[in-house]
């Protein structure tokens, strides 16, 4: 009965050691794949080398830039939009894009939602969303800047754009990336007759991915 037993505990330990080691083959199989996915994966994005998506301010015309109490603004205004795709094999996918303005890095519009879209190979799209903002509390300094700057002839409006993209390679779609742009607008004022000018001229955008 003693040896019995020895031997019945043997052969389950020797069981239980094979399904050890092929639980561990396994796994180390498993980890190759992966390891190997990640590494053909990270090839393909260095022999690619993505570039960052141009964005250009093409027009902005303000339509209301006023201080409506001491320490609000209320504006109006409409800019034009263009982006486009440099890469000649990837291409882009704009899931989320806010823009808005600011003023002496002060947000003075709501967000408006531009639509989502697709870039392929050097594709370029475009938008001209209007912006809005109703009596939007600002810094107190801010109003008194308005009116030097209008007295000046000219003031500076920064368009944001703050969203997410992926990039496509193939049939391949990457998570989302953040994009933070900034177009800088100079517009000038005609303190004679109390009016705003359209910008003179396109503008380019510095873009973070």
């Amino acid at each position: 009965m003693s040896a019995k037993g020895e031997c019945s505990k043997h052969g389950h330990g020797h069981g239980y050691g094979h399904k050890k080691k092929l639980y561990k083959r396994l796994f180390y199989s498993l980890l190759a794949i992966i390891i190997l996915i990640i590494l053909t994966i990270f090839i393909i994005w260095l022999v690619l080398r993505p570039t960052k998506p141009t964005f250009t301010l093409q027009d902005a015309t303000i339509y209301q830039l006023n201080a409506t109490s001491p320490n609000t603004l209320s504006t109006t205004l409409q800019v034009t939009l263009s982006s486009r795709n440099p890469n000649n094999r990837i291409g882009i996918y704009y899931d989320l894009l806010q823009v808005y303005a600011s003023y002496h890095d002060q947000q003075i519009t709501l967000p408006s939602a531009l639509p989502a879209s697709y870039l392929g190979n050097n594709d370029l799209t475009l938008w001209s969303p209007f912006l809005y903002g109703t009596t939007i509390p600002v810094a107190p300094f801010v109003a008194a800047a308005l009116s030097q700057e209008e007295d000046a002839g000219s003031i500076v409006i920064t368009v944001m754009v703050d969203g997410k993209l992926r990039w496509k390679v193939g049939t391949w779609v990457s998570g989302h990336y953040h994009v933070y742009v900034s177009c800088p607008a100079y517009v000038a004022y005609d303190s004679r007759g109390g009016t705003w000018l359209r910008l003179q001229q396109t503008v380019g955008c510095s873009t973070d991915v």
